[in-house]
């Protein structure tokens, strides 16, 4: 058994100034750009975020600018093993997440819980 929850969007942006880009986005969701969380360092910027919603992190990629989902687990290589079952195919395991491909073709990443309050609006499964 484990759980498993939306933790995050995150904004992937091909630009030279991931505070530019924060700023922007920052503006354009109504949240300000949050530079003392732990989250805001090197490419990320993590943008304020209220109790009980994702998160909102922009990042500088080198790849074309997209955006993407982060699932949170107490498990990942069983949360990554269900999604296999629905369809999905791991892309890339890194050291601590792994990205992930929906049959539809967009990216995902399954992580390890990130936010405060977990399991709580988590998925059970069995």
């Amino acid at each position: 058994m484990h759980h498993s929850r939306l933790c995050a969007v995150l904004i992937d942006c091909k630009t030279s100034s991931v505070d530019e880009a924060a700023q922007f986005w920052g503006e354009a969701l109504g949240r300000a750009v949050d530079s003392t969380h732990a989250g805001s360092r090197g490419n990320y910027r993590m943008l304020e975020t209220p109790p009980d919603e994702p998160v909102v992190q922009i990042q500088r990629v080198d790849h074309e600018s997209r955006v993407h989902i982060d699932i949170e687990t107490d498990d990942i290589p069983a949360e990554v093993n269900r999604l296999e079952k629905l369809g999905a195919k791991v892309v890339d395991r890194l050291e601590r997440w792994v990205v992930m491909e929906a049959p539809t073709g967009q990216r995902f990443c399954v992580v390890r819980v990130q936010r405060p309050g977990f399991p709580k609006n988590a998925n059970r499964w069995d």
